[in-house]
This record gives C-alpha cells, structure tokens and sequence, in this order.
C-alpha cells in the first residue's frame, strides 16, 4: 500500500472529471468489440485515439493501424477514429473493397454536418484548430473550398472572404476555449457580421478538464498531466494550468516520465489526465507520487459527467460477410 505514506503538507489535487471521454470510450470499445465479432485483423486509419498505451494495447489484440486507407489490403475491415475523416476517406475505402466502420465521436460529427449545411448556403467558414490534427482535415475535407483554417489570434491578420455579411466560425473540439474565444473575438472584430454556431464546438469533455485545471492550477506549484504528444487536448491543459498560475506543468505519458527535480520546492501537485488517457496511468502516477510523500489526494470536482454515446450501427452487421461480398463483385459491376 504504497499511497499511504503522506509527509505533513505535502498533498495531490485530483482533477475531476479527468481521462475518457464518452467519444474516446466509444471508439476504443468499438475496436475490441469489432476484434471480438470479426476477429483479427482490423485496420484503423490513423490512431483509434491519441494515445501511445491504447494503441499499443489494441495491436496487442490484433488491431492493426495504417495512415492512410490505401494500405489496407482489398475485402477487409477498415475503422475509422474519433477524430473523423473527410468525404474523400469514405470515397477511398469504397475503391478498395473495403468494409467500414465509423467510430466518428457523434460531436465531431456534428461540427462536420455545420461545415456542409454552412457551405450549402455558401457561407465563408473559418475553422478555428490546428493545422495537420486530423480533426481539422476530417472538417475541412467537408467542404473545402469554403472553409480556411485559423490556428489562433495571429492568424486573423490574413483572413480573407468574399463577403464579409456571410461567414461563420467553427472549431475543432479539443481547444483551449479561452483561446479560442480570444481568437473569435479577433475575427468579429475584423467580421463584425461575423457569425457563430449554433452550439459550442468545443466539446464538453474538453471544457470540463480545462475547468478543473483551472481550479487546480491556483493552487498546486506542479501540474502533471497524463497523456500523449500528439493529443491536442492534453497539451491544452498543459497551457491551462501554467495560465491558471501554476509554476510548472508537464505532459508525461507514463509515471517513468516524471523527473524527481520537478518535485524541488512543491508541496502540491496537480495531477489529471487528457480525454484519451485510460484510469490506469493515472493510478500509476499517484501511487509514483506517494511513494515520494505525495499520499493525501484530495479532489478537484469541476463538474458531473454523466454522457455516453451509443456504438457505431456498423458492429451490428455482419461485416467479414459484406467485405468479401465486395471482393466477389465482378469488375464492372461495382462501377458508379
């Protein structure tokens, strides 16, 4: 029982809520319910989620990941990630034989349905996100030639519409919505006719981390945050906590990534862990942290998260059965 050692007035603040959120929870059951029906293997185009552990886990399974459709060998199962894919995915994996599987999280989804409505009605889109996050292509790749991205305030500079009585900002799901607003108010200021979506893009999940961090930056000296490099959400937090006072805050994968040196001087430590990260990581850094007399663990309750997202309709048909159904079709029979 490592965590019970607790040196006088030195604690850990628990960020609440923290790690899975319903969509990443979505897609990585999706993945081992699509193993479990199907059997190995099933391709996934790009990482089901940002996160190293997850995607390793799931190769473990028989799960094997591609970047780019094309690889996935004719009259198999492809999934697509919670980040979301562009039309042209969909166009690719129907020329390669492919059986789909979306796991598409529903909230990205609905971003891409107000790029296409917008771009119906031949609006100017400004998409506000980070260029090369997957996110980002899978919105942008809606409707293209209506939408430009925005990778925050100093980009506005070089914005430029057709009219300026039609455009509209959206954004990707996983920002820092102080920022982002930051860069929203850029553009209105340039677009006053500008307009916003109907409902906030950034996700639920995203904003409640970034509220607790916030509550917890105040007060710890150190944040650590669970999670991987490339996942947007979590270098998010990192900024969030340094912003919300915090003296220092780092991303580590795993506990072996802490550097005892962080530790110089700091009685509290934030610890939370990004929307990809599964529960277990963190356990691993509380238990590293009170085996240094980090043991009192007290919560930061930012909010209630009670959300789930129902599986992708796919898993419910019989998939090995449609993909070889696509092999068997006579060349030319298959043509549009």
């Amino acid at each position: 029982m490592g965590r019970m050692t607790a040196s006088p007035g030195r604690r850990v603040l628990l960020a609440a809520p923290r790690g899975y959120c319903a969509g990443v929870d979505r897609a990585v059951i999706a993945v081992e319910k699509a193993l479990e029906q199907y059997g190995a293997p099933v391709y996934v185009r790009h990482e089901i989620v940002h996160n190293k552990y997850v995607v390793q886990t799931l190769e473990k399974k028989g799960a094997v990941f591609v970047e780019r459709t094309e690889e996935v060998p004719p009259g198999n199962i492809v999934m697509f990630s919670a980040h979301g894919v562009a039309p042209v995915v969909h166009e690719e994996a129907a020329r390669g034989k492919l059986a789909t599987i979306d796991a598409t999280c529903p909230l990205v989804t609905k971003v891409h349905k107000e790029a296409v409505r917008f771009a119906n009605d031949d609006y100017d889109i400004l998409l506000i996100g980070h260029e090369g996050h997957e996110e980002v292509i899978g919105t942008s790749g809606e409707a293209p030639d209506h939408i430009q991205l925005v990778d925050g305030p100093e980009d506005v500079a070089k914005v430029e519409v057709r009219d300026p009585s039609k455009v509209v900002w959206l954004s990707q799901t996983t920002l820092s919505v102080d920022e982002t607003m930051e860069t929203v108010d850029a553009l209105q200021e340039k677009f006053p006719q500008l307009i916003s979506p109907p409902s906030d893009d950034i996700c639920y999940a995203t904003q409640n981390r970034q509220l607790a961090v916030k509550q917890m930056g105040a007060e710890a000296e150190l944040v650590i945050v669970v999670g991987s490099r490339n996942s947007s959400n979590s270098k998010r937090l990192v900024e969030v906590a340094k912003l919300a006072g915090s003296r220092e805050a780092y991303l580590v994968d795993f506990a072996s990534e802490i550097d005892e040196a962080w530790l110089e001087g700091v009685t509290t430590v934030g610890v939370t862990s990004g929307a990809s990260v599964p529960e277990v990581l963190v356990e691993e850094v509380l238990e590293w942290l009170a085996q240094r007399g980090y043991g009192d663990v007290e919560l930061v309750k930012a909010a209630e998260e009670s959300i789930t997202f129902s599986l992708p309709k796919e898993l419910r048909r019989d998939l090995r059965e449609e993909a070889a159904a696509l092999i068997a079709e006579r060349t030319g029979t298959a043509q549009e």
